[in-house]
Order: C-alpha cells, then sequence, then structure tokens
C-alpha cells in the first residue's frame, strides 16, 4: 500500500490521539489496553491519520455555531474501511507501546475502490447443502468473543460522509470528538441513556438505598407441572417430553428417506418399527454410559472383553444402517422447501422443525421456573459444514450449532430453547444478545418478579431497563465499553486497587458496580445494593507466604457467583455416541442434542416429584439404567414399569 510520507498520529475508534489508557492518566500500553477492552490481540483496531490533517482542526474556527452532522447509511457504514483519511491498523503481536504493534493493513485489489483490509482476514462458512452462511465475518467474530455486532460497535457517528470528509465543519467535529473527553458535561450516549462526567464513583463506605424489589407473582406454581401419581418410572417421565408418538413418527420419515436412499444403490431397505426407534435410543444412551473407543467394540465377540447387552437388543449392522439414515422431517416436505430455497417461504430448520416444536412445547409445558433463571449457549458439534455453524476460527476444532436456552438457576432444568439461525434472522436494530433475552423471557407465560441472572454477551442498560418494564429483574457482568455504561472517571477504581476495593454508581434504577478481585469485574443490577457487608476469603501475598483474608464483596457479585455456579451444562448422554459415530448430517446431530435435553429434564423432574412424595428418588445413574431396561423392554418392563422408590447407588 502506497502510504504518504508521515509524520502520523495513531487514533482510537472515537477519534482521539493515542496518548494515555482511556478512562485513565496513565501513559499507553498495548496490554494494558487490552485489558481494558476485553478484547484478544487480534481483534483490536486502531487508525492512523496523517498529523497535518489532524493538527489542521487547530486552524479552523473555534466559534461555537450549530454543526449539522449527516451519518452515512448503513452500507455506508459497513464499508468505512474506506475513509480515505483514516486508515486501521490491527496490532500484530503483544508489546509494550503501539509503534512496534501496528502493521501495515493488506490492500484489497479485487475492488475499484481503494478498500483497506484487516491482517487477520475473516472467512465465513457455508457449502452448497447449506441453508445460508451464519453472519457477516465482522460481526460473527465480535459474536464468537462475546461481543454483540449493535451494542459493541462504535457509533455511526463518528464517520461522515466521505465527499464531506475534508471540510472545515468536518474537521471541526472530530477536534470536538476528540476533546469531548476533557470538556466535561452532560453527555447522552445511542440508546438514550444521560451520564455525567462529573458524577463520581461511590465507595463502600458511602450508603446505597436498597431499590423496591418485585413481588413474585408466576403464573403457576413453580416447579413440574404434573398429578403426583401419574408418573411412577423412569420411561414415563421421560415420555413427557419426548412422547411415544413421535417414536413412531420418526420411524415413519427414516423408512420413506432410507427407501430412497437405498433405491438409489439398487438395494431395499427393511423397515423398522416404532420398537426398534425405542432400541435404538437406549442404545445410544447406554452408549453415553459404558464408554468403548470404537462403535463396533459394543458387538465385540472376544470371549473376554465383550459387552453382552447391545447384542440383544440390535444388530451391529441394523443400528449402523439407522444412524446413517436418520431422519426427521417428510422428504416431500424437504423437497418443496429446497423449491423455496431464497424466499421468504424457505424454513431454514424445516429438517428439524417436528422434533423441535415438540420438545419445546413440552419442556414448557410440564415445568414453571422458580425465581431465578439464565440464558445459557449451547454448541452442539457437528462434523459435516452447513451454514448455521458457528466457529471462532475455521483451523478451530471448537465448532457447531448455536442454541440459546433459557434455564432454572436452582435445578438446571431447559424451560425454553432456540437454534440460532444466522444472519437473515439476527437482529439490525437492537442487537442479538438484546432480542435473545426478549424471546426467550415471556412473562406473560412466566410471570412477574422473576430474578434473570446472564453473561456479558447479554447484559446491557437497554436490556436492563425493558426488562423492568416487563417486570423481570436482572443482573450480570458488563463490558466496560458497552453502549450506556457509564463514563465518568471521578473516583473510579484504578488498575492497581488493593483486592476488595470496590466503586459503585447509580444511574435512573440501574446499578453499577466495579469490584477488584483477582482483576477488575464490572456488574449491573436493577434489584441489587451496592454493599451489604458481605465478604469472601481470598489468598493475599504476606512477604513470602500467601495467607486467607476476608474482603469485602458486593452484594451482586456474591448473588451472581452463587446462581450461576448452580447452572451447569446439562449433561450430554449421547456426547460419546456423536464422538465415536461422528454423524454427517446437521439434523442428526441437533436430534441427539434433543434427546440430551427431554433425558436432562426427566431426570429433573422425577428428582423433584419423588421428594415431594417423600421418597428418595434416583441417581443420574438409576435413573438412566432404569430408561435403557425400559425403552428396550427388557424383562417386559414396558408393562411393569421399574418404580421409582428402588433404591440404586450410583
Amino acid at each position: 500500500m502506497d502510504m504518504p510520507e508521515g509524520p502520523y498520529v495513531l487514533l482510537y475508534h472515537d477519534c482521539s490521539e493515542v496518548v494515555y489508557v482511556p478512562g485513565s492518566e496513565r501513559p499507553f500500553k498495548l496490554s494494558e489496553y487490552k485489558k481494558e477492552v476485553g478484547k484478544p490481540y487480534a481483534r483490536i483496531t486502531f487508525f492512523i491519520c496523517l498529523e497535518k490533517h489532524y493538527k489542521r482542526v487547530d486552524d479552523t474556527s473555534d466559534s461555537d455555531s450549530e454543526i449539522v452532522i449527516t451519518t452515512r447509511s448503513t452500507a455506508k457504514f459497513n464499508q468505512a474501511d474506506t475513509l480515505r483519511k483514516l486508515v486501521p491498523v490491527v496490532p500484530a503481536v503483544a508489546v509494550e507501546g503501539f509503534h512496534a504493534s501496528a502493521s501495515v493493513p493488506k490492500k484489497n485489489t479485487t475492488n475499484n475502490a481503494d478498500c483497506i483490509v484487516g491482517s487477520d482476514e475473516e472467512l465465513d462458512f457455508c457449502d452448497q447443502d447449506s441453508v445460508a452462511s451464519s453472519v457477516d465475518s465482522s460481526a460473527e467474530d465480535m459474536f464468537i468473543d462475546d461481543m454483540d455486532p449493535i451494542l459493541d460497535r462504535p457509533s455511526s457517528d463518528l464517520y461522515l460522509p466521505e465527499e464531506d470528509y475534508d471540510s472545515k465543519d468536518a474537521l471541526q467535529h472530530r477536534k470536538r470528538l476528540c476533546l469531548s473527553s476533557a470538556e466535561g458535561g452532560d453527555r447522552k450516549s445511542e440508546n438514550g441513556f444521560y451520564w455525567t462526567e462529573t458524577e463520581k464513583w461511590q465507595s463502600s463506605d458511602e450508603a446505597d438505598v436498597e431499590p423496591p424489589l418485585l413481588v413474585f407473582t408466576p403464573n403457576q406454581n413453580p416447579g413440574p407441572q404434573i398429578l403426583p401419581n401419574r408418573c411412577s418410572s423412569a420411561l414415563q417421565f421421560f415420555q413427557l417430553l419426548f412422547p411415544k408418538s413421535m417414536f413412531q413418527t420418526i420411524a415413519g420419515y427414516t423408512n420413506s428417506y432410507a427407501a430412497k436412499y437405498e433405491e438409489r444403490k439398487g438395494k431395499l431397505w427393511n423397515f423398522i418399527s416404532q420398537s426398534d426407534m425405542k432400541s435404538y435410543v437406549a442404545l445410544v444412551i447406554y452408549m453415553g454410559m459404558f464408554r468403548c473407543s470404537s462403535l463396533s467394540d459394543y458387538w465385540s465377540e472376544s470371549q473376554h472383553f465383550s459387552l453382552s447387552f447391545p447384542a440383544k437388543i440390535m444388530s451391529y449392522r441394523k443400528f449402523l444402517s439407522i444412524s446413517i439414515v436418520l431422519h426427521l422431517s417428510e422428504s416431500r416436505e424437504d423437497e418443496k422447501n429446497i423449491l423455496k430455497k431464497g424466499t421468504a417461504g424457505y424454513e431454514r430448520l424445516g429438517k428439524i422443525q417436528p422434533l423441535y416444536q415438540v420438545i419445546r412445547e413440552s419442556c414448557k409445558s410440564y415445568f414453571h421456573p422458580f425465581q431465578n433463571i439464565t440464558i445459557v449457549e449451547r454448541m452442539v458439534k457437528p462434523q459435516a459444514g452447513t451454514g448455521l455453524k458457528q466457529s471462532l476460527k475455521s483451523r478451530s476444532p471448537n465448532m457447531g450449532f448455536k442454541l440459546f436456552a433459557l434455564t432454572d438457576c436452582t435445578c438446571g432444568y431447559t424451560w425454553d430453547f432456540f437454534v440460532y439461525e444466522g444472519k437473515s434472522c439476527a437482529s439490525r436494530s437492537e442487537g442479538l444478545s438484546y432480542e435473545t433475552v426478549m424471546a426467550l423471557v415471556d412473562e406473560n407465560m412466566l410471570g412477574s418478579g422473576y430474578k434473570l441472572f446472564v453473561d456479558k454477551f447479554y447484559t446491557s442498560p437497554t436490556l436492563f431497563t425493558d426488562l423492568l418494564d416487563k417486570k423481570v429483574l436482572a443482573c450480570g457482568p458488563v463490558w466496560p465499553n458497552r453502549t450506556g455504561y457509564p463514563k465518568s472517571v471521578k473516583n473510579k477504581l484504578l488498575s492497581n486497587a488493593p483486592r476488595g476495593t470496590m466503586r459503585w454508581i447509580r444511574q435512573d434504577k440501574l446499578l453499577f458496580v466495579e469490584w477488584k478481585d483477582s482483576r477488575e469485574v464490572q456488574m449491573c443490577s436493577s434489584f441489587h445494593k451496592a454493599y451489604e457487608g458481605d465478604t469472601v476469603q481470598r489468598k493475599v501475598r504476606q512477604d513470602a507466604h500467601r495467607t486467607l483474608e476476608e474482603i469485602p464483596v458486593p452484594a451482586v457479585v456474591l448473588d451472581y457467583s452463587k446462581n450461576m455456579e448452580a447452572v451447569d451444562s446439562s449433561d450430554c448422554v449421547t456426547e460419546h455416541f456423536r464422538a465415536i459415530h461422528k454423524p454427517k448430517k446437521w439434523y442428526q446431530c441437533m436430534f441427539y442434542h434433543f434427546l440430551d435435553i427431554a433425558v436432562e429434564n426427566a431426570f429433573i423432574m422425577q428428582e423433584l416429584v419423588t421428594k415431594e412424595n417423600g421418597k428418595k428418588p434416583l441417581t443420574r445413574k438409576a435413573f438412566l439404567q432404569a430408561l435403557i431396561l425400559e425403552l428396550t423392554d427388557i424383562d417386559s418392563l414396558d408393562s411393569a414399569a421399574v418404580p421409582l422408590s428402588l433404591s440404586s447407588s450410583g
């Protein structure tokens, strides 16, 4: 790239000069800035500008006449790389100081425009049979880094139309942007929140007013929504969520698809029955309990190292055949849907829709969450490429389908979930994180007074304020550069503050807290008081050894940790089978995850119901064993169900 002769000025994304770490008077160091923004080095971007262009602002009029700024359209904003004067640079190595850390960007010669692309090129994931690419590359990287492309993206107000870029008004505007942090006064963020730079962060010894709490009024009594004596076996609990009729439906879809599949090879398909599907599911669960290094090992005929159970239920050839052709939708409907590809009528999740809707509705029908709930992300790892796939990078093994689920913090029950479908269905207004929460938190079904705990990806002042309007409380860690986060630096928490130091500030109905543990923690809450005298034990270095000391901790940090630690990701009974079988179809991967949800929710319900009846619940191992036996009709257990009061070690 031909670069004019310097000198140059290095700028932040808001066009302020890189001199100090933002929000402090500490000299700029790349490592400290990385820690401040919470991004990997490859995702940090600066801009360089000729010093004469930057300094020329001093020669413009210093009058306070009103400047009318016309922002770019969305299309132009997405092409902000083409700015003639600002060139983005991305740090190449983690070194102290910026002069040695900025790599020269590469020039994209595939376009007539002088378009600059970063040194870390983005990649999309799609194939010929996929539903579509998931999201545009820059937004996708932010999504994977737990950032929202809408809420964490710089404002389009920072960029002026290219035709006005060299005007005096434009230069004056950029200078004002650079000086805005030093001028003070009231500012309004993009989401409508006002913040005052002269507003002071409070310390822990300054009293805070406890916000009024909403009365918890669920629409139904929290817990399982079934009659106490309706379910007496593991299979009966499982079939609440995975109905008996669904086995017959899947068997029919699989037979229809397999007949065409085998016909193309000149073979005949031996039709499977509902009983075969139940046995197939039982063996998949069995393989999660007893693990072998390969699928064929379960049918090994070795005298000393064989397992007798799988061969009693189904032959290896039959099991493998079902695994290959397993289908969840009507083949004729699939063919009609493919013809609609590229139109609004195309159903992206058509191949899983029947089972997908049944499992979702069943999970909501037979359980009502307790007061504390959370939103979790789950990754279903596939083996084949598809447009629904999310990935950290093309070289990363952490690839799969993203699901968002509303989970009960008390017992871990998955109450609702949905599969992320990609950019065509993603939000272009409030952001994916905002709309994910709003889609899952249905106050009409849940009720009011619920407490929602979320992680950094979701937390935003806009979301928490709108949830309050729905009578739902919320708290969670928050990115300090997220839209709406307080910009005041007065009495702000210092990076070298001792452990246990905290600062807080209240804006409208929201509380923002900064607390120093092993690192800085930023929290936002709509229902906590800043400090209630709580402490936690931490190891503190004294001389040559470490000692345990009690340090102050904000109530929001303590409450968040307690509830989120109780929510573990659902145990995947099918994970081992997927690892050794490696299903080739994306919808087959989703089938096994839906099976995981049904099994785990069934176990949780039997545990709660059995305790309510004053009996000892089955352990997870005993529950799975009972479920496998009932699914396979071993010893006619389908007609004489195993009672849940049986004791079992596990």
